[in-house]
């Protein structure tokens, strides 16, 4: 599934930690969720502060059920924290889905079968009013951008999961959104084309400057893809480590990348992290 919203694009930054004012700001965020029983009450999430600056890509990893999409969810405003406060560029949660401030992607594309690959991508412009004409440009725009500019009038169900993939993450970039919420998007993939998902992924954040918050079960993913991954404890979710990725700009990477020491040093500090022992050295973990 995919919901779209608009907003200008914003301008990756060479350090993102310098870039301005916040895209995402979660403080002392937790999450319970009440069961028919105070004693089967889930506590979900506990005590979370996180930043996430304009342009930047971050990675929440964790076990399962560490409250990694719980978190996204938050930040989207499809669920309310039971303590603290999150905003986005500035505004409440609710106020910036009010305002479409961003764009989700989930790990099914959620594509409309009897709509062509551009009509979906079209769907939230349609549905915000904007004109035939400017909605059919962006759609060919966004197809371009997602190597899909052939595929415009094919249909769901005649493309690959991966191409489905790029039609879902066209049409969450549709109304240029400054933001991207991404649970797990590449998820049911197979390893070859995941990979090359995460490459485009790579290339379009950087052309597009737009900030990611990224879920993901994948240490290599997350690796690869970040400025900096957020280590999760087991539930009750917290933080337990925020770490930079020193590994270049997002227009620097590709799939050479994937073979350096400091790929594997990075992923490495980061198995160490989810398996509770401590790291330290190249990546400059932030506490």
């Amino acid at each position: 599934m995919i919901e779209s919203v608009p907003a200008g694009s914003g301008v990756a930054s060479t350090d993102p930690l310098d870039a301005g004012s916040p895209a995402v700001v979660v403080s002392g965020v937790g999450r319970i969720f009440a069961g028919k029983r105070a004693e089967r009450a889930v506590n979900a999430l506990e005590q979370i502060d996180l930043v996430v600056a304009p342009g930047e890509f971050v990675s929440l990893i964790g076990p399962s059920g560490c409250g990694k999409s719980t978190l996204l969810r938050l930040i989207a405003d499809l669920d309310t924290p039971t303590a603290g406060t999150i905003t986005v560029f500035g505004k409440s949660a609710r106020q910036a889905r009010i305002d479409q401030e961003y764009g989700i992607a989930f790990q099914q594309a959620g594509l409309l079968p009897w709509r062509s690959v551009a009509a979906n991508i079209e769907l939230p412009l349609e549905l915000h009013g904007v004109g035939a004409a400017v909605r059919k440009a962006r759609a060919s725009e966004l197809l371009e951008l997602v190597g899909l500019g052939d595929f415009a009038e094919k249909f769901p169900d005649q493309l690959s999961g991966g191409m489905q993939q790029r039609v879902a993450i066209a049409r969450a970039l549709a109304e240029r959104p400054r933001l991207l919420l991404m649970d797990e998007p590449f998820g049911a993939l197979d390893e070859m084309t995941r990979e090359r998902m995460q490459n485009e992924l790579v290339r379009i954040c950087a052309e597009t400057g737009a900030a990611v918050v990224f879920v993901t079960h994948s240490i290599p993913e997350a690796v690869f893809l970040s400025d900096r991954v957020v280590v999760m404890s087991p539930r009750p979710g917290r933080i337990r480590e925020v770490l930079p990725v020193k590994l270049g700009t997002a227009d620097a990477r590709g799939e050479a990348l994937r073979e350096h020491a400091a790929f594997f040093e990075s992923v490495g500090a980061v198995r160490e992290l989810l398996h509770g022992a401590p790291t330290s050295g190249a990546l400059g973990v932030e506490r």
